[in-house]
């Protein structure tokens, strides 16, 4: 059985990224998904002279062995500022040090969602130029405007965009099986 980890770049404990995500998971069929929560990775900040003192916090070795044992990513991204949040940018420094290649060519359903019209738009942009770099198999990318209006429940109501988050899963899937031949 394939093995996929799901988690929101953020540590924001009423996410809505991390709703949207979860629900993601939810359609994903045939594979063991393991939600995990950025708060159980608590990492100092990162700098030079913090790794010299005291090496890599334990925590970014953990998060990364997540990411080496899986089959496929699902990421969904908050965005503050236009880009990652502090605490996914922190992590994403932090694994970078044991790892050029963070993400192992490992299929990636990435997403966002926002309580505005753009629905995450600028960190997806972000993500979509910077994660190749760092190995990440990119297979779909899907973003939920708007996301009080759209999303109740558990689960995303408005019919449209839910058929365009399912398409998303299914090509993921595919890659999945794909790989597998």
């Amino acid at each position: 059985m394939k093995k996929i980890i799901a988690f929101a770049g953020t540590n924001s404990k009423q996410s809505i990224n991390k709703q949207l995500v979860t629900y993601a998971a939810s359609l994903v069929e045939g594979a063991e998904v393991t939600i995990l929560d950025l708060n159980d990775f608590e990492l100092p900040l990162y700098g030079i002279d913090y790794e010299n003192e005291h090496g890599i916090p334990e925590n970014a070795y953990k998060f990364i062995e997540y990411i080496k044992n899986s089959d496929g990513i699902l990421l969904s991204l908050a965005e503050h500022n236009g880009a990652y949040t502090a605490v996914f940018k922190n992590l994403f420094d932090w694994m970078s040090r044991i790892e050029g290649k963070t993400f192992f060519d490992k299929p990636m359903l990435l997403m966002a969602t926002s309580p505005g019209g753009r629905g995450g738009a600028s960190v997806l942009d972000v993500a979509k130029s910077r994660f190749p770099w760092h190995d990440a198999d990119i297979i779909e990318v899907f973003s939920l405007p708007f996301f009080g209006n759209n999303f109740a429940n558990g689960k995303i109501g408005n019919e449209e965009y839910n058929t365009q988050l399912k398409n998303a899963v299914e090509q993921f899937q595919s890659k999945l099986q794909v790989e597998t031949v």
